[in-house]
């Protein structure tokens, strides 16, 4: 990190004397091990960095270590028979593309899907490669600027794998409820398992197209904008299902997912000079800002609005107060306000700064608070009104946008509100990782089953069929 040594001069010189001086005695690995290893290397490119290969074996082991972790947290192999649950995954898909396309073609992809594979291994699977997506271009444009080199430092090949990585990944989220009720493993860890990863992946995939667009045409301020509009489009069905008890999908799902996807592979074939071109006179960058925000208002909110209002006409949802049903806002608004109040009074200009960090703490942050909603109306308990991470964040934004000459001080520094967003995203990220996987782990220890694993003698599927009900996921 910038400022911060760990070495002083006598290290770094003793270094330059350093010759790596080691005997290996043992018999295994001088008469087996070495001549097989002198053999693998030949197959290992030159332009390999040896540290790579240290590095990626190290991350075997953790994969390891955690895969592990997830099938026996606390050395004790789960013998019980699982326990049903009761929890029905109650959700209406009326998205003519979903109904009439996507779930026909899963219908058919399910079906080459081994039956000892766990639905939620395809969840998880899936929200990894949206990940790997996520480095892949960072590694390349980290903070949004690749666009407006010549050339443009980003291969095709990355935007092609992207397509694919991302276009695999919707169809497993799409496949993941159908596999359980393949494997009669359908319960309630499996509906906060996919829309918890999903409430992730709200903040990386659209990252995947402002590297596409750039900075330069499309602002970070912007950019965050749209982010916010996205969190609220995903976050608000959820608050529907809390007062409702029925999740509607909202119809922008498969489109976005569709559409991202065709972008990329686009960008790939064509490089992405060719959404410079303008369409009808505005450049595709605004086309996209603008359909965000108009798709939001026509085809999301009001309908959510509609069906939470049928409910208390009816007397078909959960009838709750107004104070009540309005709690889940709370905390999504404190979020809202308290990051768009860093962005715009930031001393420094944060989020130009290190916007692809911001927007992955802003994510976090989200994350959370949606996956604490999806508990409390899975669980039919009162809602959140505060979130205890937004705590350091009021803090850090206190620090970051207080008038310091003002006050008689010293202009705060670029390195402090830049070290100050470091902390609060590591913070933030391990306090979420923590949360999901204790979260996780308390299901399965109660319900007597493995996250990745399906029992030996799977429940029956006690679940009546409904046509316009989506499939239930473990």
């Amino acid at each position: 990190m910038i400022g911060i040594k760990y070495l002083n001069d006598a290290h770094l010189k003793g270094f330059e004397k350093y010759k790596y001086n080691c005997v290996d005695t043992s018999i295994l690995s001088v008469y087996v091990m070495h001549p097989f290893w002198n053999k693998v290397v030949l197959f290992c490119p030159r332009w390999i960095a040896p540290n790579l290969l240290t590095f990626t074996g190290f991350l075997l082991t953790v994969v390891n270590f955690f895969l592990i972790a997830y099938y026996d947290y606390d050395f004790r192999a789960a013998t019980e028979t699982p326990i049903p649950s009761p929890v029905w995954y109650n959700c209406v898909d009326t998205s003519i593309l979903s109904v009439y396309v996507m779930h026909p073609f899963w219908n058919k992809v399910v079906l080459f899907c081994p039956r000892w594979i766990a639905p939620n291994l395809l969840t998880f699977t899936g929200f990894l490669l949206t990940v790997v997506n996520f480095f892949l271009i960072a590694y390349y444009d980290y903070d949004f600027r690749a666009a407006t080199e010549t050339p443009i430092p980003i291969p095709d090949w990355v935007w092609i794998l992207a397509a694919i990585n991302l276009f695999v990944a919707y169809t497993l989220d799409g496949i993941d409820g159908k596999q359980a009720r393949r494997t009669g493993t359908s319960g309630p860890l499996g509906e906060l398992f996919d829309h918890g990863l999903d409430s992730y992946s709200a903040v990386l995939i659209p990252i995947y197209m402002f590297t596409i667009f750039g900075a330069a045409d499309l602002p970070p301020v912007r950019m965050f904008f749209i982010t916010l509009n996205v969190f609220m489009n995903f976050y608000l069905p959820h608050v529907e299902k809390y007062l409702t008890g029925v999740m509607f999908l909202p119809w922008g799902y498969d489109f976005v997912m569709w559409g991202v996807s065709i972008t990329l592979a686009i960008t790939g074939i064509f490089g992405a000079e060719f959404w410079q071109i303008p369409v009808f006179g505005m450049k595709p960058c605004h086309i996209f800002e603008l359909t965000l925000y108009i798709s939001a208002v026509i085809t999301s909110h009001p309908i959510i609005i509609y069906n939470v209002y049928k409910s208390y006409r009816d007397k078909t949802g959960k009838m709750r107060s107004f104070r009540e049903a309005i709690r889940p806002l709370v905390p999504l608004s404190s979020l809202f306000i308290l990051c768009t109040l860093w962005v715009l009074c930031s001393r420094n200009g944060i989020i130009d700064m290190e916007p692809r960090l911001y927007f992955v703490m802003c994510g976090t942050l989200f994350s959370n608070i949606c996956c604490r909603l999806i508990v409390a109306q899975m669980s039919d308990t009162r809602a959140d009104l505060w979130n205890g991470l937004l705590n350091l964040l009021c803090v850090v934004t206190l620090f970051s946008v207080l008038p310091y000459p003002s006050l008689g001080l010293p202009e705060l520094s670029i390195e402090i509100e830049r070290y100050l967003l470091y902390g609060l995203t590591v913070f933030v990220t391990i306090a979420h990782l923590h949360y999901g996987a204790g979260v996780v782990r308390e299901m399965c220890q109660h319900f007597r089953i493995r996250c990745f694993k399906i029992p030996t003698s799977p429940l029956p599927q006690t679940t009546p069929p409904a046509d316009d009900m989506e499939d239930i996921e473990l």
